[in-house]
């Protein structure tokens, strides 16, 4: 497709995003058929996110390596409304990134639960059932809700509020942390920048 393009705008400018877990002929074969490097940035530079991510774009852009202090609690919301919180046993493991394990049926990953006080693991595409990220909230545990969601993809509240719970939790899993998108866009430099 950007080959296509390119007959018609050989000037166009791309962003690529993946996962950064992906393995070594993958990331060869992306920076390949792209022409560019894949560069490390994490979303936890810029939101209470660890998202880690590789992108690839025609243009240059200056990594960002520091974490920002946002952490979970930050972006909680209060008076969460009972639907969100579970009425099922847990084990709590004390303040560490997974404080608690739910006692639910299902592979662990769907068992565990957040401390407030670190940043969110990365939020994955859900289909319902017990597959949201889940916090510690005040001695209960929960799902995080779809505004918490959107927080943590710096989207602003109630962006997704058009369609059900399960399909905004896919949307937002599936999207890009809205920040570091603009982050690296500002830097394709000022004769692009009224796009």
């Amino acid at each position: 497709m950007l080959e296509h393009i390119k007959k018609y705008n050989p000037n166009i400018k791309f962003l690529f995003e993946n996962v950064a877990s992906m393995s070594k002929e993958s990331k060869a074969a992306i920076e390949n058929c792209l022409g560019v490097e894949l560069v490390y940035q994490n979303s936890n530079a810029f939101s209470a996110q660890d998202r880690p991510r590789v992108y690839g774009a025609n243009f240059k852009f200056d990594v960002v390596q520091s974490e920002s202090k946002q952490v979970l609690k930050d972006i909680m919301q209060t008076d969460v409304p009972e639907k969100y919180f579970y009425k099922c046993s847990f084990k709590y493991h004390g303040d560490k990134p997974v404080c608690a394990t739910l006692k639910i049926n299902g592979h662990d990953i769907l068992k565990r639960v957040h401390s407030p006080n670190f940043k969110c693991h990365t939020l994955t595409t859900c289909n319902g059932g017990n597959t949201q990220k889940k916090v510690f909230d005040n001695g209960r545990c929960r799902k995080l809700t779809p505004i918490e969601y959107e927080r943590l993809q710096t989207l602003p509240d109630n962006y997704t509020d058009c369609v059900s719970d399960t399909h905004r939790y896919t949307a937002i899993g599936n999207g890009w942390t809205v920040d570091v998108i603009a982050y690296i866009l500002k830097h394709i430099g000022d004769k692009y920048e009224s796009i």
